[in-house]
């Protein structure tokens, strides 16, 4: 394992390449999304945007692995994990769902729903809450990591890779048409089809407590414990077939499900539709922890020569400032791609014929990529004050 400065390279890399996935997720739904609702353009543009978007979607759970890396199992109190966690990740992220509050629709019912739940308007921020959860469980499973046998956390890998598979079930038990309801901003989730255990009056499922993002952490445990540094050979011939496999699943199961609802483009419906067509893309199914194994490979034999000394400064710099740059970039992103798109133009009527969109998206994530890192960077050396803002 690669470490400079007590820092591990490898998981440097894996968190600024995350950074630039998660603007590449976003700068992609303009092309599947607008309106009111679920909105492609033309059949180019629905190939771009599952090509795109299948290509990053490992982008969320590669950042629970690192936490797995750095934090689990806890070495510390639960009162020292805590404090040392929680004000770096709690601060900025009120500061910021302040500010995306103020700026963005109508900001007294803005803090008003900040009392129940995120911003919608910035609905990334949902990952701060899925993430505060997992640190509540950290301490608590903590004891059973440290002693956990190679035999025993593979058992419980198996089943949750069975729970990965479930959100295809649900689909297809209710006729593969998902029930959707819509919370009060109107904004859809699909309804969960009782399965194992679910009703009306119990959401806890059979496999309701070993699926998730719990299975991530476990996946980081396990790699970090129990897979041996492997030569780049027999790291690509394992990567490789994972990658390609769960890509193909994320690809191939949103680009079906938009042609299922016909030819016809421009295609445009309901924004019930969008959750649909998402459903291949969700974390906790099994194309997307496929290439999450594939990407988390790949990046463990990534290194930065000791005399690239400018390179490792960089690279440490924009990670420490991952977090800040993933809080923030919306107001980035919201602004590239609306410049990009009307200086290209839109869909094959653009100034790039049917490379506009793969071209807007590319430019929109690279932008607001570097962008937010020399802002986030710049924001974190500000004495006292820069920790509470970036992180």
């Amino acid at each position: 394992m690669t470490t400079d400065n007590n820092r591990i390279v490898w998981l440097d890399w894996l968190r600024v390449t995350a950074c630039l996935m998660v603007m590449t997720v976003h700068a992609t739904e303009p092309f599947y999304i607008g309106g009111e609702g679920a909105q492609i353009l033309t059949a180019a543009d629905a190939f771009w945007a599952s090509l795109s978007d299948s290509f990053v979607r490992a982008c969320v759970p590669l950042f629970i692995i690192a936490s797995s890396y750095l934090l689990f199992p806890v070495g510390v109190t639960t009162r020292e994990f805590f404090g040392r966690r929680l004000s770096r990740l709690l601060v900025p992220f009120v500061v910021w769902s302040l500010a995306y509050a103020l700026a963005w629709g109508e900001p007294v019912a803005n803090l008003q729903a900040l009392l129940l739940n995120f911003n919608y308007a910035a609905g990334h921020l949902w990952f701060v809450y899925m993430l505060l959860g997992v640190y509540l469980l950290m301490p608590m499973l903590s004891p059973w990591a440290e002693r956990v046998g190679r035999r025993e956390l593979q058992g419980y890998l198996c089943v949750w890779c069975l729970t990965l598979f479930i959100p295809f079930v649900r689909e297809a038990a209710s006729g593969g048409t998902p029930l959707v309801m819509h919370g009060p901003t109107g904004i859809p989730n699909a309804a969960a089809y009782p399965l194992w255990g679910e009703a009306s009056w119990n959401g806890y499922g059979l496999f309701y407590y070993v699926s998730g993002f719990i299975g991530y952490l476990l996946l980081g445990l396990y790699f970090r414990r129990f897979v041996p540094e492997l030569s780049w050979r027999r790291t690509l011939a394992i990567a490789v077939p994972s990658w390609l496999a769960g890509f193909w699943v994320c690809f191939e199961g949103f680009f079906s499900r938009v042609f299922d609802m016909g030819l016809d483009f421009p295609l445009a419906g309901p924004v019930d539709w969008v959750v649909g067509w998402e459903t291949p893309w969700y974390n906790d199914t099994i194309g997307v922890a496929l290439m999450t194994v594939g990407w988390v490979l790949f990046f463990r034999k990534l290194n930065v020569p000791a005399t690239a000394t400018r390179v490792r400064a960089a690279l440490t710099t924009v990670s420490k400032a991952s977090y800040g740059m993933y809080l923030c970039h919306m107001f980035v992103l919201a602004a590239a791609s609306g410049f990009f798109r009307s200086t290209l133009g839109t869909a094959g009527e653009g100034c790039l014929g049917i490379w506009t969109t793969p071209v807007e998206i590319l430019l929109t994530a690279l932008t607001t990529f570097a962008v937010t890192a020399v802002v986030c960077s710049l924001l974190q050396r500000i004495p006292y004050l820069g920790k509470w803002i970036v992180g």
